[in-house]
């Protein structure tokens, strides 16, 4: 970088202009802790790691937490705000600092800090790091977006469903090895049960602090506790993260305002109650994760946003949990009921649908690409397949199987306006996939409209298998399904304006540490055909 480009009067604007606005006048602002030597007794801030997240041309979200006592109700914290500084810098040893200024971490935010460092330049590396009175946070690298127009080349990873009983983060720790450009993590980033709830074949390998989640500090605590896994902060400090919710950073499969047990008649929770429940999880979530957005206020916190990259990719990042009705056919078992073809239910919301819509027709970049939750293509598991009499199948009443109007109305709009290169990336099902997206799934001469990308999980399920047991029956009903895989670990893309390059990888062993990465498969996707083929 060239250190000229930055001037005196920009680094001094990133310094005391942004310092003066955290330390302005309120209650909780009155009187924050900037003591040395009463901070030095607090012991270690950071044992939760630094991340850093949500990057733009010019801009990136910095992250930390302090809790000299991570898992105590308030971090080991004082119940006051604490001045922490931060610096960014042009080299990982922090010769050139290009920004420096304060912030406050506060009790009301679980003594959290999310600075938003702007005035950077466009697709360059910055290394980070936070200091609270003598104490120095471990250093983090980032990288801001590309430029607008820029034809860059793009690298990234995704991964999803990090069950810390079933197993170790390992494939976390390759990730951190990867040195792509950004992590999209797709949801499940922890579990909500109480220890043993979840458990695989075998016994679970760790055990969850607490009991099943419900309160804000019980939210806080299970996001602690994950965090101080080493190889989880070695992947966020590797670079800058993206990430979007699915279920159980709340509650398993709960829709918009209904939870899991849904039936108050059976002592079950109210929509008042859940909705309690909810926006401590979303106020947990901001707190830990490197996000952009303000602290949300009451149950709900928008989570669906757009990154461009240059020329190359724009990345429309949704949220298939807050906006969603019920989940068709009393979420049992494989839709059926006939309810999955309900016009009225919505998997993104009229607002959400419209969004994305309007990010496909505007897009000027050569892949449109959608990082989501759940699995999007059809997932038929009744032999068979539909007739005339009786169209239903046997999807996924929890994915978009479950909402086929929803589907319907993208693939439609997709196919109608012309949108090339369309990629989904999707996380939840605790496996790999590689699936066509055709604009009629139950028509295996329908043309294909893009590509799905499904990675498995992190630990979710525990070692697994090379293959899903359910393969051979799911690709009979369903031709459009390309590649499986039951082992762990993320996947990770390479693009240019020509070609898109995945390569699934995965990890031996994740219940017990160490095990050996990967490569399972790599698949490659030109620009204009929309099915990817084996490299």
């Amino acid at each position: 970088m060239e250190r000229s480009r930055l001037s005196r009067r920009g680094f001094l604007a990133g310094t005391g202009a942004l310092a003066g606005s955290l330390l302005a006048a309120g209650p909780a602002a009155a009187a924050p802790l900037d003591d040395a030597r009463a901070l030095g007794r607090l012991g270690d801030p950071f044992t939760l790691g630094v991340a850093s997240g949500d990057p733009l041309p010019d801009a990136v979200v910095l992250w930390t937490r302090l809790a000299p006592d991570p898992l105590a109700v308030g971090g080991g914290m004082p119940d006051r705000p604490v001045v922490v500084r931060w610096e960014v810098a042009a080299d990982e040893h922090f010769r050139h600092p290009v920004r420096r200024g304060v912030a406050l971490a506060r009790p009301a935010f679980g003594h959290s800090v999310h600075v938003d460092v702007r005035g950077l330049h466009p697709a360059t590396p910055y290394w980070y790091r936070f200091r609270v009175g003598t104490q120095l946070s471990p250093a983090g690298r980032t990288r801001t977006a590309p430029a607008a127009g820029s034809a860059a080349p793009v690298s990234f990873a995704f991964a999803s469903c990090a069950q810390y009983e079933h197993g170790f983060f390992t494939a976390y720790r390759y990730l951190a090895e990867e040195h792509v450009d950004v992590v999209f993590h797709l949801g499940d980033y922890l579990y909500e049960y109480a220890p043993d709830v979840y458990e695989i074949e075998g016994g679970n390998v760790r055990d969850h602090v607490g009991d099943e989640m419900h309160t804000l500090e019980e939210y806080r605590q299970r996001h602690a506790q994950y965090k101080t896994d080493p190889d989880l902060q070695a992947a966020h400090a590797s670079a800058p993260w993206i990430v979007t919710w699915d279920d159980h950073e709340v509650d398993n499969n709960y829709a918009d305002d209904v939870p899991e047990d849904r039936d108050p008649e059976e002592g079950n929770a109210t929509t008042a109650s859940f909705l309690a429940r909810r926006a401590a999880a979303y106020r947990a979530y901001w707190e830990n994760l490197p996000l952009r957005m303000p602290a949300p206020r009451d149950e709900d916190l928008p989570l669906y946003r757009r990154f461009d990259y240059g020329a190359t990719a724009r990345f429309s990042v949704l949220d298939t949990r807050q906006y969603r009705t019920d989940q068709p056919c009393g979420d049992e078992g494989p839709a059926g009921c006939g309810e999955e073809f309900d016009p009225a239910a919505t998997i993104l919301g009229d607002e959400q649908a419209a969004w994305v819509e309007g990010n496909l027709a505007s897009s000027p970049a050569t892949w449109n690409v959608l990082p989501q939750q759940i699995f999007f293509a059809n997932l038929d598991q009744e032999p068979g397949g539909p007739t005339p009499e009786d169209p239903r199948d046997g999807g996924y009443s929890d994915g978009w199987d479950g909402y086929r109007a929803s589907r319907q109305r993208l693939l439609s709009f997709v196919a109608e306006r012309g949108i090339d290169n369309l990629v989904v990336l999707t996380g939840d099902i605790h496996s790999s996939w590689l699936a066509d997206l055709r604009l009629d799934f139950e028509d295996p001469a329908s043309p294909a409209l893009g590509t799905e990308l499904v990675c498995t999980s992190i630990t979710a399920g525990g070692d697994g298998t090379d293959q899903s047991s359910f393969f051979p029956l799911l690709v009979t009903e369903n031709p459009h399904l390309r590649y499986n895989s039951n082992r762990r670990g993320y996947v990770r893309c390479d693009l240019d304006a020509a070609t898109w390059t995945t390569s699934y990888r995965a990890v031996d062993v994740v219940e017990q540490p160490g095990g050996a990465l990967r490569t399972d498969a790599t698949w490659v996707l030109e620009a204009g055909n929309p099915t990817a083929e084996p490299a």
